[in-house]
């Protein structure tokens, strides 16, 4: 039988679900979102805001997120509007991306003057499962002991919640890091945003956020999105005054066609600028080493600290994947910044070369704004 720890009292009017993760173990709740079947790496995230965000960052592509605040759906979902620079308002791209989500307890009567719909809603009509009543608690303990795991969600007949866990075995998941996980989320064809006589610099999408594109064209430059795996000649074709790696999903090491352009980008004297997946782009393309994180950084509340200064600053940051340190050292490459936790390597310079990467999201402000100079600094560099 399930063990009491893993039942869940199901809601009135809701179906049970369960997760199973690849080690066997059992998570029951019930169903909200679509009834449908899904698998992912499962992971989880500590912020305690910014949902509609953060479903919708592509950087979760192949993933099933689990997220640790107890209520969750309370402000519902706002509208898709675009702001002044065609970019969206509430969303950091057209869709959801996770592959399911997990909550311990959905509020299914949010209240919100932006409020447009239900999370509920929202999820039913992008065909993504939720899974409700999970002690989510237990799921992250489980996950930082011995990292995330590739999982499923599943929606039997009711009567199966009583069933003997046997039943719910799952055969071995896919690991969605294997897939090219960036070619499914980077724009086929390149997109303008501004005026075509601005200071130009072409944004190498590879998973790109809308905030990010917002904060450049706050800073009065011309942004050309490109796909990610756009040759160098051809990015340079757009007479760029600099160049953006964006964040993105997946192993950075499988992006050999991002990493050889932007390679052959460093030679040119470009101000390049590295955001998340970006500044591993960096590190592969001039030498360094990356490596898969235990349970990754996915909150808003990380502490980096400048090795040049000493200051601390609290950033926002979703990556399963890191810069190996001594590889970067050994790159001749300047360490800039570390994470005050675990010292995992948060930003690093080129020497004599106007080029730098950060790990956290600059653009990413759910309250504190301390780092959004990085984008003033690269526009600095690019006028």
């Amino acid at each position: 039988m399930l063990s009491p720890h893993t039942q869940a009292k199901l809601p009135k009017d809701r179906q049970p679900g369960f997760l199973v993760l690849q080690d066997g173990s059992v998570f029951q709740g019930y169903q909200f979102g679509r009834r449908i079947e899904t698998s992912g790496e499962v992971v989880f995230s500590t912020s305690m805001v910014g949902y509609p965000e953060a479903l919708t960052d592509p950087s979760y592509q192949g993933q099933v997120l689990a997220l640790t605040y107890p209520l969750v759906g309370n402000y519902g979902v706002p509208s898709n509007e675009l702001d002044e620079f065609q970019t969206l308002c509430h969303f950091e791209s057209d869709a959801i991306r996770v592959r399911g989500l997990i909550v311990h307890e959905l509020c299914e009567r949010p209240s919100h003057w932006t409020s447009t719909k239900s999370l509920d809603e929202w999820l039913s009509a992008e065909g993504v499962p939720g899974l409700g009543g999970v002690d989510t608690r237990r799921l992250t303990r489980l996950l930082r002991s011995y990292g995330v795991l590739p999982g499923t969600l599943c929606f039997p007949d009711a009567g199966v919640a009583l069933a003997d866990e046997s039943s719910l075995k799952v055969g071995r998941i896919e690991d969605p890091n294997r897939r090219n996980l960036v070619a499914e989320v980077s724009t086929r064809s390149p997109i303008l945003y501004g005026p075509e006589n601005g200071p130009r610099v072409v944004l190498v999408d590879c998973g790109v956020k809308h905030s990010i594109i917002r904060n450049l064209r706050k800073c009065d430059l011309t942004v050309i999105r490109v796909p990610h795996d756009t040759p160098a000649d051809e990015i340079l074709s757009y007479k760029p005054k600099g160049i953006v790696l964006s964040n993105g999903p997946g192993d950075p090491s499988i992006c050999t066609a991002t990493i050889e352009s932007t390679r052959a980008l460093l030679q040119t004297g470009l101000p390049i600028m590295g955001i998340c997946l970006g500044i591993q782009i960096l590190a592969l393309a001039a030498g360094a080493k990356t490596f898969k994180m235990k349970y990754g950084h996915r909150s808003q509340n990380q502490p980096v600290v400048d090795c040049e200064n000493g200051r601390a600053y609290v950033t926002t940051q979703n990556h399963g994947y890191a810069v190996d340190r001594r590889s970067l050292e050994s790159s001749g490459m300047k360490l800039w910044f570390l994470n005050a936790n675990d010292q995992t390597v948060e930003g690093f310079k080129f020497p004599h070369k106007p080029v730098f990467g950060v790990q956290w999201h600059p653009e990413a402000t759910p309250g504190p704004m301390d780092t959004e100079f990085l984008f003033d600094e690269f526009a600095k560099e690019v006028k």
